[in-house]
């Protein structure tokens, strides 16, 4: 009897709505479009699907913004719609993941309406409010991710607000118990739907320091990374007082409790802060925290077989008991091909990279389109709805080139999504890319990822087994995957030229059949030829 948890091991599949499907025609996507679209996410042999934000909102960030928690936004729906969508998902065996921004809401939600007419009311603490300094400037020197101070002075109270990332985003104040329950209550509401489980959008974010300490300095060389570009001023400070605080910890533990009351949901934390793979181990230590987590280290620019098993063996040294969840892409940041391949990306990167994700020890998170290989678009000024972009224009463009709709038909003028004048534009380049193009061919990126996730699926080292890197030159990436008595090699070539390896381990190896991936050759005596960005799994012993 298979007794692992289905999330352990899981293949999760990022949908970003407003870029799925467009069934009405209004140029943006909807749950009907989801509903449309499951079909096609089951074919993938994924085994559940996460959902980016679709509750009531102005949509100043798109949904991060939320102004009701318990509704779904008229541009995606009605409640029925999604009550459709979980039966239907479940009826093909998807489980439902669906997005839970907790530590902020929008300017507009009701809870921030009143708390910012007085310092008397009803839920007066409910958010961050600070007095000035003497000389009339904010209390201290924290700053948005999105750019800029991270106060904002409300004439009302007489008294700045926290905002973490937009000024039309303030931070809720996780030091008043009120506020917990009502958030916990809230995560309850969607638990009684039906839905399988949380990603937790800034989960570190849920808690500030009450003396408001000034965030310290940090050195130019310790600036990059993170996703944050040294022109981006946020880069500039250590985020030791606005960001992870201990008191997170607790709060994560009240979650658990809820969310174990539901059997068989499960919590994915998206953790930010300035030692991530430690925040990922602590918040995923033992059995009353998060069931998993996953960071922003393999959504860098960073690209190096070095980099890759650094990243992974230092988080396996600190997590212990915990589970990782790995993702290389998302709706933050540049497309993989195109932030990973630097202008070398090809058909066969993009097989060999959603391979590597599947063979890393933990859960795996895959973001619509990189089952199609799809590149960053290049979205004009004049066409940016991303107001991170529109700050930091020309020098980081935003995350509009990752977030265009998804490319169903080449010879439509729509490509299928159902609008000919959508939210984004739709890239010619993603024309050849499209679903109808790659289902008539065996050997496109779409149906090699089929075959490699339905294979995946099958491997018990795989989905569930320990990891172990081998010595290797650049730029070959190799590690043995081991569950019981069976042993996995996997070798993967990073580059774009010809690659030659050998391992004692592989003289008595044999080739393992039925995941579709090429470019490698087992010769005699361990050594292994790789083609460019080829791959190789061998079954050891």
């Amino acid at each position: 009897m298979n007794t692992i948890p289905w999330w352990r091991g899981a293949a999760i599949y990022q949908i970003y709505p407003r870029s799925l499907q467009d069934t009405n025609g209004d140029g943006i996507g909807d749950l009907k479009g989801i509903i449309q679209r499951l079909d096609y996410i089951a074919s993938l042999n994924v085994d559940a699907i996460w959902i980016s934000p679709f509750f009531r909102s102005p949509m100043k960030d798109f949904g991060y913004d939320i102004s009701d928690y318990l509704d779904v936004d008229p541009m995606f729906g009605t409640m029925a719609d999604f009550d459709e969508l979980i039966a239907k998902a479940h009826q093909l065996g998807l489980k439902v993941i669906i997005d839970q921004v907790l530590s902020h809401t929008s300017d507009e939600h009701a809870w921030f309406a009143e708390s910012r007419q007085s310092r008397d009311n009803p839920k007066a603490d409910w958010y961050v409010w600070a007095d000035p300094r003497e000389d009339g400037t904010a209390p201290n020197n924290w700053l948005a991710i999105f750019g800029g101070c991270a106060w904002e002075w409300e004439p009302r109270r007489q008294q700045y607000y926290l905002h973490n990332f937009l000024k039309s985003q303030p931070d809720l104040n996780f030091h008043c118990e009120d506020v917990r329950k009502a958030v916990l209550d809230n995560v309850e509401f969607w638990l009684k739907k039906g839905v399988d489980g949380f990603r937790l959008d800034a989960i570190t974010f849920c808690f500030h320091d009450e003396k408001l300490r000034d965030n310290p300095a940090k050195p130019a060389d310790k600036r990059a990374g993170r996703g944050f570009s040294e022109d981006n001023p946020y880069a500039y400070q250590y985020h030791w007082y606005n960001n992870e605080r201990p008191e997170t910890l607790g709060f994560i533990e009240e979650l658990r409790a809820l969310i174990d009351r539901y059997p068989g949901t499960v919590t994915l934390g998206e953790v930010s802060s300035e030692d991530s793979l430690a925040t990922m181990a602590e918040y995923t230590k033992g059995d009353n925290r998060l069931h998993m987590a996953y960071s922003f280290e393999l959504l860098t620019k960073d690209y190096s077989a070095a980099y890759i098993r650094s990243t992974v063996e230092a988080l396996e040294n600190a997590i212990g008991s915990g589970w990782p969840c790995w993702a290389i892409g998302n709706h933050d940041v540049e497309r993989v091909l195109s932030r990973w391949g630097q202008g070398k990306g090809s058909t066969q990167m993009a097989k060999m990279l959603s391979a590597l994700l599947g063979c890393l020890r933990g859960s795996l998170c895959v973001y619509q389109g990189e089952e199609l290989g799809l590149t960053e678009a290049d979205i004009p000024y004049e066409a940016l709805q991303d107001p991170f972009g529109i700050t930091f224009w020309p020098n980081f463009k935003g995350r509009d080139g990752c977030r265009t709709p998804m490319p169903w038909q080449s010879g439509d003028s729509a490509m299928g999504f159902g609008s000919d004048t959508p939210w984004l534009p739709l890239p010619d380049a993603h024309r050849p890319l499209s679903v109808d193009v790659q289902e008539a061919n065996r050997d496109s990126v779409l149906n090699q990822f089929r075959r490699f996730m339905a294979w995946r699926s099958t491997q018990p080292a795989l989905v569930s087994g320990g990891i172990k890197f081998i010595d290797v030159n650049e730029p070959v990436l190799a590690f043995v995957r081991e569950h019981g008595a069976e042993k996995l090699l996997c070798v993967f070539n990073l580059s774009d030229v010809n690659q030659k390896c050998r391992f004692a381990e592989a003289e008595s190896a044999s080739i393992l059949e039925g995941h579709g991936l090429g470019g490698g050759l087992l010769k005699s005596g361990g050594e292994i030829a790789l083609e460019p960005h080829g791959a190789l799994l061998l079954k050891l012993g």
